[in-house]
């Protein structure tokens, strides 16, 4: 580990640090008016929902690192107290890009970046049409955490009124490869949030998990379960029976055919294919034979049903390893 205190760096090192480890951020592209009527539409990563009763997002026009000024979108929000925040999605973020320049205060970056203000319902300023998620707000407060260059300044704002395209649901919500967010990392990286980059985890919010202190000792010993994979093992709630597992291994052994090819090689190719049900076909046969790598493929097995979420199945393949190896 390296170790720093900020105290010891200069400020472009810090603002580094942060931008690279506090991430991936979601960007908020925020719509505000001058006093005089002069659009303003700039993007920040230093922003998220904090509570929905009311609704209350915030973000942070920070003061300018190079000079300490204040940027248009908190003089604005000073005067006039509203704004309108966007998502950013993959189809619009070099626009957006485009936005984040220093234009001076009368320049229009609807203008500059080419997206298309249209009017708000309950605000004066304008919301961008190529976004599909956009939110009217009231501003609430603006905290400020010192002059210097770099300082926060966090604007914390309720939710008055949410424009969502139809066609970003899925089931009853907005689904990540419909919606195609984009956040910010370091640099001049940014992350897109579908495909294959989204991944489900089970929350345990209607249940109590056992926890990962209750796993037995030979499966928090394994050279092959993930810190991960204990973890999700951990989440369920009463470990199947060593009676059970009895049932299991009886149903798979019998479910068999004599055209079964049991072969390490056949192993691995459905390890290959996530065809966990025939890789403990195959561990059963070797284990009659008395294979040598019987228990890490048994341990191989379970772990490739746990990351296809067949939990039930991961246990008791996992129990069974236990058993065997005792």
């Amino acid at each position: 580990m390296l170790h720093y205190e900020p105290k010891d760096l200069t400020l472009p090192e810090v603002h580094k640090l942060l931008l690279g480890g506090v991430g991936p951020r979601p960007i908020a592209l925020v719509s505000t008016l001058s006093e005089d009527g002069i659009p303003n539409l700039t993007p920040f990563s230093f922003f998220n929902a904090f509570g929905y009763n009311p609704p209350v997002i915030a973000f942070s026009p920070s003061r300018r690192g190079r000079d300490a000024t204040l940027k248009d979108t908190y003089n604005n929000l000073i005067k006039t107290r509203e704004c309108v925040v966007q998502c950013v999605t993959y189809s619009m973020v070099e626009q957006v890009s485009l936005a984040s320049t220093e234009y001076p205060p009368e320049i229009n970056e609807f203008e500059k970046s080419g997206l298309t203000p249209i009017d708000s319902d309950l605000i004066k300023p304008k919301r961008v049409r190529e976004s599909p998620f956009q939110m009217e707000c009231k501003l609430i407060d603006i905290l400020s955490f010192g002059s210097a260059g770099g300082s926060a300044n966090i604007a914390i704002c309720e939710v008055i009124k949410f424009h969502i395209a139809a066609d970003i649901f899925k089931d009853g919500i907005i689904h990540p490869d419909l919606i195609d967010l984009v956040s910010r990392m370091s640099a001049n990286f940014y992350c897109r949030a579908r495909g294959s980059a989204i991944f489900e985890v089970e929350k345990p919010l209607l249940k109590k998990g056992i926890g990962y202190d209750m796993l037995p000792s030979f499966m928090k010993e394994s050279h092959v379960y993930s810190a991960n994979n204990l973890g999700k093992f951990g989440n369920i709630e009463v470990i199947p029976t060593y009676e059970e597992v009895d049932i299991f291994i009886r149903e798979i052994e019998e479910s068999n055919i004599k055209s079964f090819e049991a072969t390490e090689e056949a192993f691995f190719r459905y390890q290959r294919h996530n065809k966990y049900q025939d890789m403990l076909k195959v561990v059963l046969y070797l284990s009659k034979v008395n294979h040598p790598k019987v228990k890490t493929y048994l341990e191989l097995t379970a772990k490739c049903a746990l990351e296809n979420n067949d939990i039930n199945f991961a246990w008791k393949t996992a129990l069974f390893t236990g058993r065997i190896s005792t």
